[in-house]
């Protein structure tokens, strides 16, 4: 098994964006067709599912949060991990954790470590579904829970798990316009994901990895 080096996502080049592919209509992206896709999900298949191994550990069931806060605009929440984390140390993340005993099932999760991140309560949270599971390089088989976020919701960050928390328009992640794929090679092994950057004033959020895959299957559910 190959170990990955230290290296800047960003920096690895682009071979491809997915120009081709049609957006997500806005009006698809709305609390009321959201809740009645979930409610009669089409056929379909995801496009991302598994990451190659990068980290000798045993497999821990996982699951984050695909929060939609229901704005104007719909945005999605998403977190900054600190860097002192162990495993993907500064990168954006959706609330989310792995799954404890106690869990009565992974929305369950999903929700308690939202609250755990950062502070969102679950009586803000109404849970639509799930997506399939994703593996993660790091041997985490982590389940997408997507829900819907009232606006009224008020966060408070726990800054041991979380450096920073923001969203991104749905539509903007909803438009593979955006959705760039990336090549990196290390001795002998290929490895290849999706960035989708949003550009937040002057700050860059570099939406990469587990994230971005799990956001291109949402795409795929959407689309389908």
């Amino acid at each position: 098994m190959s170990k990955l080096p230290i290296f800047d996502p960003q920096l690895v080049p682009v071979f491809q964006v997915d120009t081709h592919l049609e957006a997500v209509p806005a009006h698809h992206l709305t609390p009321q067709s959201l809740q009645a896709r979930f409610a009669n999900p089409p056929q379909w298949q995801p496009e991302l599912v598994r990451e190659r191994k990068f980290m000798d550990r045993q497999p821990a069931q996982a699951a984050v949060l695909l929060g939609i806060v229901m704005r104007d605009e719909p945005t999605v929440l998403l977190t900054q991990r600190p860097a002192h984390m162990s495993t993907h140390a500064g990168q954006i993340a959706f609330a989310g954790g792995k799954c404890d005993e106690t869990d009565a099932d992974v929305a369950a999760t999903a929700l308690r470590e939202a609250y755990e991140e950062v502070g969102l309560d679950a009586h803000h949270v109404h849970v639509l579904g799930t997506l399939p599971e994703y593996v993660t390089g790091s041997a985490f088989h982590v389940t997408p829970v997507v829900a819907l976020i009232s606006p009224a919701m008020t966060l408070q960050l726990n800054t041991h798990e979380v450096s920073d928390a923001f969203e991104v328009p749905l539509a903007h992640l909803m438009n593979p316009a955006h959705h760039r794929w990336h090549r990196y090679e290390f001795e002998g092994v290929t490895r290849e994901w999706l960035s989708m950057p949003y550009q937040e004033g002057e700050q860059q959020r570099f939406v990469w990895g587990a994230t971005a895959g799990m956001l291109r299957n949402f795409y795929r559910f959407l689309s389908a």
